[in-house]
């Protein structure tokens, strides 16, 4: 049944087009007009027998009335500022309600409507700050933490999409992406003008999904960013409302794309044979593939624990220490704030994520054992280099887990007391005597730090760009599928 107010406008406005009064409809199926009225206002829910009388009696169907859709443009104006009114939001603002009167015009209701609408747009713009953004993606960490970063749902859709275009083993091609683009409805379409702030767009009314140029360095990247633009699609995504729901749908594009780039079935049997050989490798389980070095590490946590039996975490680590991305069920302690949260915080100088930074050769991976308060875990660190910055990507677990896997015979064997500020914080006595107070420095100062993000529907995407585009763009009918 459709919700209670839109009932209401369905039963008001047939009973005004049959002529009907309340009081004279109300006699006529056996209720009194101020009962009818309650239930046209949205406050009393009518029971289907009395609904079947009603549509007699006016000459439709119960179905007219049961419709989700508001009758009028005037009952769909009155029904969203219901909607908003009875809104936390504007409960918080102690207004009082604003009781629409069959004297207020159309237009008067729409500039009501209209106010409240950039109200609550303006409330979710505004809680999309740092401290916002962190809390959000604290509280899904840790989300994920209890379900072992698996998603069952999400494998389940991933597979069945695969299984269609027919892809049985190895690495999934650009042609089987795009043919599942075609089974969605979509054509591939890669252009040169992307909005700087998107990554893929979307045109919904035309059927094409948008990505850069096919020849950008690094196939699978365009692989897995058509497959994040489906998955909007095929996991019935909204528009978000708030930043974490934005956040929880980044990780589930994410999670489809490398569950189509890594299936599930291919992933454990390779995984669980290198487990029988004791030879567990992220590069190697990435070269089977055809992915990037974090996608495999970040898949591997996917199914580390529910298919592998391995507690397990991951770092993503910029050269100055900061932490980008972490996971962990394995009981590492993650450096982390006041808050909880990861992101930022500076992991220990003796950790595997920034030991590595300093090895000479950094063409394979790097293997480490750390002595922690919480138990000794080994770790395996590949560096790589992004348009910005050296990064390091970790795969590591407890110390007992470490038989598994490639590299457990290092004899590389570090000491980390973090969170103790003098692991690995503070200047050695003699360094803070030799120089404090003998030497002054300018910090760098990252541009993205003072750079407001765009305002839009979705965090960080300018809609007068976006829009722009897909004006641009509509009307093109030459563009060439992917």
């Amino acid at each position: 049944m459709s919700d209670l107010h839109t009932l209401g406008q369905r039963i008001r406005h047939y009973r005004v087009a049959g002529g009907k009064t309340l009081d004279e409809l109300g006699t006529l199926v056996g209720i009194a007009g101020s009962q009818l009225s309650l239930m046209e206002n949205g406050k009393r829910e009518p029971r289907l027998s009395l609904l079947t009388r009603i549509a007699e009696t006016l000459g439709i169907q119960v179905a007219d009335l049961l419709s989700e859709e508001p009758p009028t443009e005037r009952a769909a104006l009155e029904i969203q500022l219901d909607r908003l009114q009875r809104g936390s939001l504007y409960s918080s603002l102690g207004l009082p309600i604003v009781r629409v009167s069959r004297g207020m015009s159309d237009d008067a209701l729409r500039v009501i409507v209209g106010l409240h609408a950039e109200v609550a747009r303006r409330a979710r713009e505004a809680i999309a700050t740092p401290e916002e953004a962190r809390r959000a993606n604290t509280e899904l960490r840790q989300l994920m933490r209890t379900k072992n970063n698996y998603l069952p749902d999400i494998e389940k859709i991933a597979q069945e999409m695969v299984a269609k275009v027919g892809h049985v083993t190895g690495a999934l091609t650009h042609r089987s992406v795009s043919r599942m683009a075609t089974n969605l409805g979509f054509e591939l379409v890669h252009v040169p003008d992307l909005p700087h702030s998107a990554r893929s767009v979307i045109d919904l009314a035309n059927g094409r999904i948008y990505l850069p140029p096919a020849s950008i360095p690094g196939g699978h990247g365009i692989r897995s960013m058509a497959l994040q633009a489906m998955a909007h699609r095929v996991l019935g995504h909204h528009e978000p409302r708030t930043y974490a729901e934005f956040l929880q749908q980044r990780l589930e594009i994410n999670y489809f794309a490398t569950a189509c780039l890594m299936p599930l079935k291919q992933s454990v049997d390779f995984l669980q044979q290198a487990k029988s050989d004791r030879n567990i490798a992220v590069e190697d389980y990435r070269d089977a593939f055809g992915v990037t070095h974090e996608a495999a590490a970040l898949r591997f946590t996917n199914l580390a624990t529910s298919h592998l039996d391995i507690t397990v975490h991951f770092l993503r680590v910029g050269d100055d220490g900061a932490v980008s991305k972490a996971y962990e069920n394995d009981g590492l302690r993650l450096p982390v704030d006041v808050t909880g949260s990861t992101e930022g915080q500076l992991v220990c100088r003796h950790w595997s994520a920034r030991e590595a930074f300093n090895r000479t050769n950094r063409t394979t991976e790097f293997y480490q054992y750390t002595d922690t308060p919480e138990g000794t875990f080994w770790d395996s660190t590949q560096t790589g280099t992004s348009s910005s910055e050296e990064f390091s990507i970790s795969i590591g677990v407890p110390f007992a887990q470490a038989r598994w896997f490639r590299g457990r015979e290092t004899e590389i064997r570090t000491t980390s007391r973090c969170p103790d500020v003098n692991c690995c914080k503070s200047p050695t006595n003699d360094l803070a005597q030799q120089w404090a107070g003998k030497t002054w420095t300018s910090a760098k100062l990252h541009a993205h730090i003072l750079s407001p993000l765009p305002s839009g529907t979705f965090p960080g995407v300018d809609d007068q760009e976006l829009y722009a585009f897909l004006e641009a763009h509509a009307g093109q009918n030459d563009a060439h599928a992917g």
